[in-house]
């Protein structure tokens, strides 16, 4: 699978959706993965650390949303990025939809397969990917 890793375009957003370490365990499992150059900057991971770790680096979020299977994100997807995403595309990122119908209707139009991190639920019905977050959010 070709996975693929823009950088984040929401204001105030410097996360990404997958350090290092995760595209090194991406690609030791054979897939591909690209990510868009300056995309680690916020977490202080360079376009050389992903490179060593498997990655390829691509020039722009076009190519990313062109050439990957899935799309790996952090923040819900804003519009300029709905309007990249296609039919047998997946989008893995926070989605938030209930406040923000608009962005539901674009991702239903793309055709993609879109799983918001915050709705993945484990074998007990837990929210595996949302607990980190809530921790932090009670320690603030």
């Amino acid at each position: 699978m070709r996975v693929g890793v823009p950088k984040e375009i929401k204001v105030q957003e410097y996360r990404v959706g997958l350090t290092p370490g995760a595209v090194r365990e991406y690609v030791a499992a054979g897939h591909q993965v690209e990510v868009e150059t300056g995309a680690g900057a916020g977490i202080g991971a360079s376009d050389e650390v992903y490179r060593r770790a498997g990655a390829t680096i691509a020039g722009s979020a076009r190519d990313i949303f062109a050439k990957s299977d899935m799309i790996v994100k952090v923040k819900e997807p804003q519009k300029s990025e709905w309007a990249q995403l296609r039919e047998n595309q997946i989008l893995f990122t926070y989605l938030h939809l209930a406040p923000d119908p608009e962005q539901a209707k674009g991702l239903v139009a793309s055709g993609c397969t879109a799983i918001a991190y915050e709705t993945v639920t484990d074998a007990n019905g837990h929210l595996p990917l949302l607990a980190p977050m809530s921790e932090v959010a009670g320690r603030l």
